[in-house]
């Protein structure tokens, strides 16, 4: 991954202070930082602009977070991180289910915002995978390149979000082997917690509908009830 100061973020709010707070603190932060105050001003900025990540308030008018997450995931896989009002958790879950990677409740520090932002981008596909894994796992009509972190189906290629991409590459570090949803928690970067927990199953679910012939009943992104997880290639 590049250097911080090659990074460009989105921020999408519709409160003016909120804004210019975080824009402030994350450019002092080493970061390249545009504004939007709300979806229509950010799909302007994204028709001209490419970005690292989008950090995306849902509770804006118009077109709130969540249906501009699942639009953006129709053509983009950037990483987006969602900001919710405090303890709503149907606003969370809803919002990883359209796509978002993480989220984060308000109010909140804005080191933990930078915490998040920086756990998020460590997710994204770098270095190629050592040791004797294969080079390309094969899951029945889907292809996985593990040097690559690329998903194909036949000759298209599978668009992973970061969280979907780091996923990816966890599971085909160790295909077979049981993958506890303690330790996907820690490698996401999320911390401890149970409603993480529950973060990552609906991560794993929308990975499956990329995998799977039948997401209800999966042949290569098995759960091993009481265990976690494990990815088994043909």
């Amino acid at each position: 991954m590049s250097g911080v100061s090659d990074i460009h973020l989105l921020i999408v709010d519709d409160d003016e202070r909120i804004r210019s707070l975080l824009q402030k603190f994350l450019i002092r932060n080493g970061f390249f930082v545009s504004a939007a105050r709300d979806a229509a001003h950010a799909r302007r900025l994204l028709a001209g602009l490419d970005f690292d990540l989008i950090v995306l308030d849902v509770m804006m008018p118009g077109e709130d977070g969540i249906a501009f997450t699942t639009a953006l995931r129709e053509t983009l896989t950037v990483p987006i991180l969602l900001l919710t009002a405090k303890g709503d958790t149907g606003d969370r879950i809803t919002g990883l289910e359209a796509g978002a990677d993480d989220y984060l409740a308000k109010p909140f520090e804005p080191k933990e915002l930078l915490l998040r932002i920086n756990a998020i981008l460590r997710r994204m596909p770098s270095e190629p995978t050592t040791g004797e894994v294969p080079k390309v796992l094969h899951l029945g009509p889907v292809r996985y390149d593990t040097e690559r972190g690329e998903m194909w189906q036949g000759d298209t290629l599978v668009r992973l979000t970061a969280t979907e991409a780091q996923l990816m590459k966890i599971f085909s570090a160790a295909p077979g082997e049981v993958i506890s949803r303690t330790q996907l928690v820690d490698d996401l970067g999320r911390g401890n917690g149970g409603a993480q927990d529950r973060a990552i199953d609906v991560q794993i679910t929308r990975l499956r509908r990329k995998i799977e012939a039948d997401p209800k009943q999966p042949r290569y992104l098995q759960t091993v009830r009481g265990a976690g997880y494990l990815l088994a290639s043909d």
